[in-house]
């Protein structure tokens, strides 16, 4: 496991964007995350985790201390199918993509909102990622049954585990864990299968390809959902569609999305976030929230 200085970021997020960390690492096993937890620890330095790099959005100028890349952590183990239900074992850097086809190999519904989401599984805990549509289920809190952490502020950062229904979850957020980094999840579903689930699969995907700017870096949806309406649909109205500031723009297919159009900057993504923010609440009277984090260094 190698520790590299001044680690460039962008190509690590989905937005492709942000600066360099002090110090990177990309560890492939649980113990290496541990390992890297209490090098940080022994240094004084603040840690920064990069799951799949969806729904972040890295400072141009970088982020202090040590980011953990959780992208080589990687695999699905334990599969089981049994009596109508699905369980497995996941590393918390395994994309959504690969849990996708085991639920579609066994026919079962969370394949229809796993397909609409970018990054890891990881990720998906930690934001509770979901998709806005009302289906069921629509959340990760619908299918994770218990996670692992490393607790980096725990002499000698021990993997704890937490049962999922002691979890508590919310709108695109989960606590009752950490603080630290997760590394494993289990996966579990019960349901019949669906006979007609590749051709609502089929449906989803070709929805998502007339509606959504699939071919361009962004950070998947933009803004929560207000109570009872939708963020997309409240930018639309307000004539948002394509503003742009630099290289970051309001996607013109879809107001909840914004692109990098091809030299983004992270300035330019909130200059166009507040812009949006500052229209919707004079227009429609609600104050959007975005739904990203910020990592790293402030603007300046």
């Amino acid at each position: 496991m190698e520790f590299l200085p001044q680690f460039q970021l962008a190509p690590y997020t989905t937005w492709k964007i942000g600066g360099a960390a002090d110090w990177a690492v990309q560890p492939t096993t649980v113990e290496e995350v541990q390992g890297a937890c209490l090098w940080a620890k022994e240094k004084n330095l603040p840690i920064t985790v990069i799951s799949g790099g969806s729904n972040i959005l890295v400072s141009d100028d970088g982020i202090v201390g040590l980011v953990i890349l959780m992208n080589k952590l990687s695999g699905i183990a334990n599969i089981q199918w049994k009596n109508n239900t699905l369980t497995c074992d996941c590393l918390a850097g395994t994309p959504k993509s690969e849990l996708l086809k085991i639920f579609v190999k066994q026919r079962l519904s969370p394949a229809i909102f796993l397909a609409g989401l970018p990054g890891d599984v990881g990720g998906g805990v930690v934001m509770n990622a979901g998709i806005g549509h009302d289906i069921h289920p629509k959340e990760f809190c619908e299918i994770t049954s218990w996670l692992e952490y490393v607790a980096w502020d725990e002499p000698n950062c021990p993997i704890v585990r937490v049962d999922g229904k002691e979890m508590k979850w919310s709108y695109r957020h989960t606590d009752g864990w950490g603080p630290g980094v997760i590394v494993r999840s289990g996966i579990h579903w019960q349901e019949e299968p669906q006979v007609d689930l590749l051709q609502r699969l089929k449906e989803s995907n070709n929805r998502r390809i007339a509606t959504q700017p699939l071919n361009m870096p962004s950070c998947g949806s933009v803004f929560k959902n207000p109570p009872g309406n939708k963020s997309g649909r409240l930018i639309e109205e307000c004539g948002l569609k394509g503003f742009q500031i630099g290289g970051a723009q309001v996607s013109t297919l879809h107001g909840n999305f914004i692109v990098n159009t091809g030299a983004a900057k992270a300035a330019d993504v909130m200059a166009v976030v507040q812009h949006v923010q500052k229209t919707v609440k004079e227009q429609k009277g609600i104050l959007l929230e975005y739904e990203f984090k910020w990592f790293g260094r402030a603007l300046k």
